[in-house]
């Protein structure tokens, strides 16, 4: 990854972070663990994770249902030309992280 495409994932990242923070329905604590962006900065992925789990799946329709909304507050903050399309998903590597964790502290 190059150093701009870097900072941009990065702003990427927080931004999303903000946003959901700013527009969450609520019912589920969405948090953004990490983003990736392909090299010609025309697509991104912002990867979450939802507390309590059962709320996964509403969760992600209610963030998939705000990326126009979302597309809109990177244009205002990023300062980039193309903003990419974002695509939202699970962050399955942190799900089994905390799998593992509770498999390995589990008394």
């Amino acid at each position: 990854m190059n150093n701009r495409q870097e900072k941009v994932t990065n702003l990427i990242k927080e931004l999303g972070a903000q946003f959901l923070g700013r527009e969450n329905n609520k019912t589920s604590l969405i948090t953004v663990t990490s983003a990736t962006a392909s090299p010609d900065l025309k697509r991104a992925t912002i990867f979450i994770t939802v507390l309590p789990e059962e709320k996964e799946h509403e969760a992600l329709d209610f963030v998939k249902r705000k990326r126009g909304s979302l597309r809109e507050f990177l244009k205002k903050k990023l300062e980039i030309k193309i903003i990419p399309f974002i695509d939202i998903e699970i962050d399955q590597g942190e799900k089994n992280r905390q799998k593992i964790d509770e498999l390995l502290f589990k008394k």
